[in-house]
């Protein structure tokens, strides 16, 4: 089973009106989501509050056929983010923290399945040091079901009151991760100044990182190995809806890619040539790109994703 740790949250959107909208989200949600949805068993590591919003949150849960490990639900309200765009049409956000806090470390240790191929972290894990703390004892136990870990920096600067504290705790979850993603501006925040190359090289050097992606936005997509390195554009979708969830559809894409090329272990993830971490980025653009031709984060199916395949393979 793949086990995706972190928060749901309640995306308020400006709606057409000038009323905001509420779609359920959360990068490790997104991410939850677009993973069953290209074909994976996949358990979702949160609490769910008993309001309304929980509702609203369980619904695609339940309908994409992701496993809910913790199935009691908290009476803490919903968290909340209040999103606003750009004149390109990216997102930003303002965030009420509820529910996503309300674990407790015997809770989610007892909800982990006892063997675990994938387990993907990020988001608000590392930005209190009370919560990075248990995450941290869960992301070692989890290695210890056999997990491959994968973590999505994901710095949300309006959380992050204490920052020396916030990159100490960050580094300690880099140091257990085989696999890093990162976007430009989670590297700009992170390394101002320094070269995109030297920042993955690194990433590289830390204990267990075998394979650095990052994300550019328009610019598409970066990957690294000690050994490799490969570029790939993005997927432009015939209509265009917004970025949300577009880096944690992309996450999902690279994902899948590598379990369905057996290349998840740590070993196969270092042994990864050119053209492999090619295909991987292509892949994962396409998934990438076709949520972004919907409103809010709503990522494809894997027939979605293999019909744009078709289409756009030389010679099909």
């Amino acid at each position: 089973m793949f086990v995706v740790g972190g928060e749901s949250l309640i995306d308020l959107v400006p709606g057409s009106d000038g009323a905001r909208v509420a779609h359920a989200g959360g990068s490790p949600f997104n991410c939850a989501i677009a993973l069953r949805k290209l074909g994976n068993d996949v358990g979702f590591l949160c609490p769910i509050s008993q309001d309304e919003y929980g509702d609203l949150l369980l619904t695609p849960l339940a309908e994409a056929g992701v496993s809910v490990l913790l199935e009691a639900r908290v009476a803490a309200p919903t968290t909340k983010a209040i999103v606003s765009f750009n004149e390109r049409m990216q997102a930003s956000y303002v965030f009420e923290r509820g529910a996503d806090r309300a674990f407790s470390r015997d809770g989610l240790m007892a909800a982990l399945p006892g063997a675990i191929e994938l387990y993907q972290i990020g988001g608000f894990c590392p930005i209190l040091p009370e919560d990075a703390a248990v995450w941290s004892d869960v992301v070692k136990s989890a290695i210890g079901r056999g997990a491959t870990v994968s973590f999505d920096i994901n710095v949300r600067e309006k959380l992050v009151d204490d920052e020396a504290g916030y990159r100490e705790r960050l580094g300690h979850f880099l140091d257990l991760a085989h696999i890093i993603k990162l976007s430009e501006e989670d590297h700009e925040w992170l390394h101002p100044g320094q070269s995109i190359e030297s920042h993955a090289d690194a990433l590289l050097e830390r204990p267990n990182c075998e394979l650095v992606v990052v994300t550019l936005g328009e610019g598409g997509s970066r990957a690294f190995t000690r050994e490799a390195s490969a570029v790939a554009p993005i997927y432009k979708p015939a209509v265009f809806g917004d970025t949300v969830g577009a880096g944690d559809s992309l996450m999902a894409g690279i994902l899948t890619w590598l379990e369905e090329a057996v290349s998840l272990r740590p070993e196969a993830l270092m042994a990864l040539s050119e053209g492999q971490l090619g295909r991987m980025l292509g892949f994962g653009a396409v998934v990438a790109g076709i949520n972004c031709g919907r409103k809010g984060c709503q990522p494809p199916s894997r027939a979605e994703v293999d019909a744009v395949l078709a289409w756009v393979r030389p010679g099909s």
